[in-house]
């Protein structure tokens, strides 16, 4: 059966071995658990190349945890054993992302895997995991298909592409509601990938519902040095309201084509990603005043953990965690959890507790869920959002209402570009 995802076609996987399946589980860690001093784990991510600077963020926050998981002891039943990241460079190609993971399964032995950040590189990563029955602990990618294809071994944290349009709007239409400016005129601008064609696919349901009129979809190579043309179709459709999926590279690129050409909206909002990244703000500077982005996590969370853990991270680090250092480094101690439970690093029996995990509490629970709990497709059930605003530099979490950073109002509509200082 071929299936085209991406760039990439997927033929079965033959073509990555030149012969039938070979199943995992023997050739790793596994059988007896008994003098494990180390369990390795395959962390698969874009380490080079444009989506490279998130690439980083996401590492960080694996070392991190890791670090402090293999300090306090490793994992104690069995014996203190410590996590080893294995990093491979996907270079944001699915290609590439595919026999790197089956290089760090086959050749490596690696226990679990984890990554890939891309959606594109995860879907096809996650089906070679699948075929060799390694599990894979996805903390960020948000591609809805990635845990609805009856796989058994992918677990993802983060919530579905399709949760992160509808919460847009959402977000949007209870902003208009409140202040009397409702947005009505919406510009969807996204870059072209798995991820981007999937967010695309969720806003073209929920802008409608909201009583919203789609007047502009754009779509674009991420990659693009220049996106002058899409920003001036966005000046031409003239919104209300516009929608961003973007990597860092082209969030900066139309964030500052956006205030050059001084187009006016009474909202802009991100999803994590690009606007989220740490390098976004450092090279858009006052540009990216009032605009919003929908994502993970912050730092003025109010939970317990949260300003101790973004301290490490920024001691270590020199900047501030995102959502997606804050998914990875979560990543790490459901990994952890999964390992001390399963009592051993044969990846079944890994596999069969990831299946049963429930994590209501532990340094993982600095992400704004109530608890972390796999259905049966995968899919944390219990993955939420929180909207931030960005203003004098600084980002504050603006929603859900009830979660809102106290000390913040929250600003809207956006000033108009005449009007700013």
């Amino acid at each position: 059966m071929l299936k085209k995802i991406g760039a990439v076609t997927l033929i079965g996987l033959l073509t990555l071995t030149g012969c039938g399946s070979q199943t995992g589980g023997t050739n790793n860690q596994g059988g007896s658990s008994a003098g494990v001093k180390e369990v390795k784990i395959g962390a698969l991510l874009p380490l080079s190349g444009a989506v490279a600077p998130i690439g980083e963020t996401c590492k960080r926050g694996q070392e991190l945890a890791t670090e402090e998981i293999n300090a306090a002891g490793g994992i104690k039943s069995l014996g203190g054993a410590k996590l080893v990241l294995d990093f491979a460079d996907s270079k944001g190609d699915p290609k590439v992302g595919m026999s790197e993971a089956e290089r760090l399964i086959m050749k490596d032995k690696v226990a679990v895997m984890t990554g890939a950040y891309q959606s594109s590189v995860t879907y096809p990563s996650t089906q070679v995991s699948e075929k060799y029955k390694i599990p894979y602990v996805v903390p960020v990618s948000v591609m809805d298909d990635i845990t609805e294809r009856g796989f058994k071994y992918t677990f993802r944290l983060a919530p579905k592409a399709s949760w992160y349009s509808r919460d847009q709007v959402k977000f949007a239409k209870e902003m208009g509601e409140q202040t009397g400016s409702v947005p009505k005129r919406v510009a969807l601008v996204y870059e072209n990938s798995d991820w981007g064609q999937s967010s695309a696919k969720g806003w073209n349901k929920s802008v409608p519902e909201a009583g919203m009129e789609i007047v502009l979809d754009a779509p674009y190579p991420s990659s693009s040095s220049d996106l002058t043309p899409v920003i001036l179709k966005i000046k031409q459709a003239n919104p209300d309201l516009i929608l961003f999926t973007s990597y860092t590279s082209d969030a900066i690129l139309l964030t500052n084509g956006i205030a050059e050409q001084k187009i006016n909206a009474m909202g802009m909002i991100g999803q994590g990603g690009g606007h989220a990244d740490p390098e976004y703000l450092k090279n858009v500077g006052k540009n990216a005043e009032y605009g919003f982005d929908l994502t993970e996590w912050s730092p003025d969370l109010g939970k317990p953990g949260v300003k101790e853990t973004n301290a490490k991270f920024k001691q270590k680090y020199g900047v501030d965690m995102n959502g997606e250092a804050a998914e990875s480094y979560a990543a790490m101690y459901v990994i952890a959890d999964a390992l001390e439970r399963a009592g051993s690093a044969e990846p079944e029996k890994i596999r069969e507790a990831l299946a049963k995990t429930k994590i209501t509490s532990g340094p993982g629970m600095i992400l704004p869920y109530d608890s972390i709990e796999f259905d049966q497709s995968g899919q944390n059930i219990h993955a939420s959002l929180i909207m931030v605003q960005v203003n004098n530099g600084q980002r504050s979490t603006v929603w859900p209402f009830n979660a809102k950073n106290p000390d913040y109002k929250v600003v809207w509509p956006a000033p108009k570009w005449t009007d700013r200082k």
